[in-house]
């Protein structure tokens, strides 16, 4: 499901008052408002079956656009579709078609196991039991939660639960998936699964996905595309590798050693960014990537090397300061 999102603008009327109590008496009979700008003016569009990561620092307007895409909010401006559809409408058809998951709300029973909680899901989107039993056939096998879906979810592991909540989600077969944190809190396995299912489930049914996380692993694992928004105003909308590549061209090579090694011998290579006994990380120009490593070969006994691009938290870093500097000098 392809969505346009074309000079969306949504703001709020927020009570302020100054602290104490003539203050809080004043604003009994006399009171004053700001103005929030959540969103400010930003246009995107995305095609059908792509995996779009939504990314900017907190407050940046991200929730917002993800409510207002969800028909949860109304937008104060702007042009936004979603397929055939206008989400704040709130049509039939829409919301069989599409999904909200968060990695801090739930929607699964607490005293009640998860499978209750599916069928009820079920009765809901009103599935017809011949689409439901294999779809949950295949959404506990991609899971691995066949183990856990009758116990009560009060029993239940945060991964256990997390995981769950996504087969509920996906009861109804949703073609357009909001992803708000979904693996917050989880463990290293637990994270490497659900970005895994969420891809699998994506390319199996062409789902259009918008992830919204600060978990970069969460973002490389699943997005090929990032947007990313700024105190409500998009800053960058492209592919991962170029935003990479024009923020931070320099690559990081990591060389694995046999033997220690002088600081002198290491320092002429380049710019140390990180140095053990045996495991030295430096940041090279891509200019001179092929002479630092073929001089490392021959004056380092090196047993193994890695190259790869800065961490994407460094890159977004750099872009949130840039953003900053050209607000500051407005």
């Amino acid at each position: 499901m392809n969505i346009l999102v074309d000079h969306l603008v949504k703001h709020y009327r927020v009570h302020s008052r100054s602290p104490g109590a003539m203050a809080a008496l004043r604003s009994l009979f006399v009171r004053r408002y700001d103005t929030v700008r959540a969103v400010d003016d930003i246009a995107f569009s995305i095609a059908g079956g792509e995996r779009v990561g939504f990314l900017g620092p907190n407050g940046a307007g991200k929730t917002t656009t993800l409510k207002v895409l969800a028909g949860l909010l109304k937008p104060t401006s702007g042009v936004v579709r979603v397929g055939d559809f206008i989400p704040n409408e709130r049509r039939r058809a829409f919301l069989r078609s599409v999904m909200l998951v968060t990695g801090q709300k739930h929607q699964l029973l607490w005293d009640l196991p998860p499978a209750d909680t599916f069928e009820l899901n079920r009765a809901i989107y009103d599935v017809p039991r011949i689409d439901f039993v294999p779809r949950m056939k295949e959404l506990v096998e991609l899971l691995e939660i066949g183990d856990v879906i009758k116990k009560p979810t009060r029993q239940l592991s945060l991964g256990e639960r997390m995981k769950c909540e996504l087969a509920a989600a996906l009861v109804h077969q949703p073609t357009l998936l909001f992803l708000d944190e979904p693996t917050i809190g989880l463990d290293v396995t637990m994270q490497a699964l659900v970005r895994k299912f969420i891809r699998t489930y994506s390319q199996r049914h062409g789902a259009t996905v918008l992830l919204t996380s600060h978990d970069m692993d969460d973002v490389s694992a699943i997005c090929d595309r990032v947007i990313i928004i700024n105190h409500g105003k998009l800053s960058y909308d492209g592919s991962i590798t170029e935003l990479v590549t024009r923020t931070r061209p320099e690559k990081r090579v990591t060389f694995t050693l046999s033997e220690s090694v002088s600081a002198e011998a290491v320092q002429r290579l380049g710019r140390v960014i990180s140095a053990s006994d045996r495991v030295l990380t430096l940041q090279v120009d891509q200019a001179r990537l092929k002479a630092t490593i073929e001089n490392a070969l021959q004056t380092l006994p090196v047993s193994d090397l890695t190259v790869e691009n800065a961490p994407l938290e460094e890159v977004l870093a750099d872009v949130f300061a840039q953003a900053r500097a050209k607000r500051g000098a407005a």
